[in-house]
């Protein structure tokens, strides 16, 4: 059955509503909320998500949502949302208080950032995330992905079961730490984790601001807010050195082209006249860190969660993997990537069903319309992505897990695989940097795992619950692995 299968209210398609007479907000289906509070005490922050779908199959695809006297406009029209996505950042743009809050943090980088200081900071990470940049960096994800099958090893050998979601962030950490400053941290060895505790402090509070009703912090700080400002410091210490080390590096080792994004940073930020000032540096930085640890780990923890309860789809994999990397345990060369369709396959049918950005949040800039729907300048729009690829008329069979589905060439629809569907990575001008390495790690991990090793469950799976905080993250998954050859 499909997601949209269970949905009571009218299902019009987008087109169908441009033909219609324009309608208002108000004219829109709601929940039914409280006096002055609206829906405001129905909704979780850690499970905003998973509300929004819930009143999405009871009054359709398309409806509002009222907290305190703002009213939300709330679809998951994948039409309506690639609408809206590709009018960014003219007529929409991220909710304001991503960009409010991420600016008190310290933390305004190209992610948040609005208006004309967004494009000059997109592409100096679209120049530092290219591909051509990252075979480059291929031999040092080798070494990190060689560690993390070590550490698996070492928990076979031990009869212990494994904590799949601290390993993968150790994992991302470190590739992300490589990548940005050129500086290997080796959280993976050597259970030196500061960094790594900082950062998961810092991504669950940045969610929770965002959401709270009242910046009440702002006038006075719980146990949280000293928690997220110890953290921040901390952070910040960190990056500063690194700068520092960079700076130093730079003076006596001049090199024709920057040696890692750090020092591509610096060098924009001092030509002349290049209005990137060191807060950027900072803001872009710490940016990288928190979207390259959090979105790939969740989304190779999903993943994994699949297949230990799949064996018969573990096999497939291992015989690919032995086909792929012979004796090798891990990828042996950047030529090996483009051999392992299936792996990347794993990768995106867990972020389709599993998506770890559940809700992307705008606000429109000025007056505007969808799908004959009158938007108000100001009104807040979250788009949920994960209806749409839960449902057969997008995705054929789409509550099963078939990594094939992406393998082969695709036509939107013709085959059931309707690739408009998918916004895990969001569309239009502000279409994800990181793709590209995200689709790197994920198979470089996953290949690694299935060359050497099976996974159960070592506990309930019912366990394990989705979390939002910010990124959609399990509550926990432990796995027990087992050593193959």
């Amino acid at each position: 059955m499909s997601y949209s299968d269970t949905q009571a209210g009218p299902q019009r398609p987008a087109k169908a509503h441009a033909r219609a007479a324009k309608q208002r907000l108000e004219d829109l289906p709601a929940p039914r909320g409280l006096p002055f509070l609206g829906n405001l005490l129905q909704l979780d922050p850690k499970q905003l998500h998973a509300q929004l779908e819930t009143w999405c199959r009871e009054l359709g695809s398309t409806y509002t949502i009222k907290l305190g006297p703002k009213r939300i406009f709330v679809t998951s029209s994948a039409e309506i949302a690639l609408s809206a996505l590709k009018e960014r950042p003219a007529r929409f743009r991220r909710l304001s208080a991503i960009e409010s809050v991420a600016r008190e943090m310290g933390t305004n980088g190209v992610f948040s950032v609005e208006g004309e200081a967004w494009r000059p900071q997109r592409d100096l990470v679209m120049r530092a995330l290219a591909p051509y940049q990252l075979e480059s960096f291929f031999p040092t994800l080798q070494l990190i992905s060689d560690r993390l099958r070590r550490r698996w090893q070492k928990s076979v050998d031990a009869g212990t079961d494994t904590d799949v979601l601290q390993d993968l962030t150790r994992f991302t950490v470190d590739i992300t730490t490589s990548l940005v400053f050129g500086r290997d941290v080796n959280t993976l060895e050597t259970d030196e984790n500061a960094i790594q505790r900082y950062l998961g402090v810092i991504f669950p509070m940045i969610n929770y601001r965002i959401s709270a009703a009242l910046p009440y912090w702002r006038y006075f700080k719980l146990p949280q807010d000293y928690r997220l400002d110890r953290s921040l410091h901390a952070v910040r210490g960190f990056v500063e050195e690194m700068i520092g080390h960079a700076r130093e590096r730079m003076r006596r080792e001049p090199a024709e082209t920057p040696r890692n994004l750090l020092e591509a940073m610096l060098a924009l930020r001092d030509e002349p006249d290049s209005g990137f000032s060191d807060g950027d540096v900072y803001a872009n930085v710490l940016t990288l860190l928190l979207a390259g640890e959090d979105t790939t780990a969740y989304s190779l923890a999903w993943a994994m969660h699949s297949l230990a309860g799949n064996p018969e789809l573990q096999s497939q994999l291992h015989r690919s993997a032995r086909e792929v990397l012979g004796e090798a345990r891990v990828p042996a060369s950047f030529a090996d990537m483009a051999k392992l369709a299936l792996f990347e396959g794993v990768a995106f049918e867990a972020m389709r069903m599993r998506t770890v950005v559940p809700l992307i949040f705008l606000e429109a800039n000025e007056n505007a319309e969808l799908a004959g729907i009158e938007i108000p300048k100001g009104t807040p729009v979250f788009l949920l992505t994960r209806p749409s690829t839960l449902d057969d008329n997008n995705y054929r069979n789409a509550s099963e897990f078939k990594p094939e589905r992406w393998s082969g060439p695709r036509e939107s629809n013709r085959d059931g695989h309707n690739t408009k569907a998918f916004l895990h990575f969001g569309a239009g001008p502000r279409f994800c940097p990181g793709r590209y390495l995200a689709s790197v790690e994920m198979k470089m991990v996953l290949a690694t795992l299935a060359r050497g090793f099976s996974v159960a469950y070592a506990e309930d799976p019912n366990a394990t619950r989705e979390v939002l905080a910010f990124t959609m993250m399990p509550s926990r998954l432990r796995l027990r692995l087992a050593a193959i050859a």
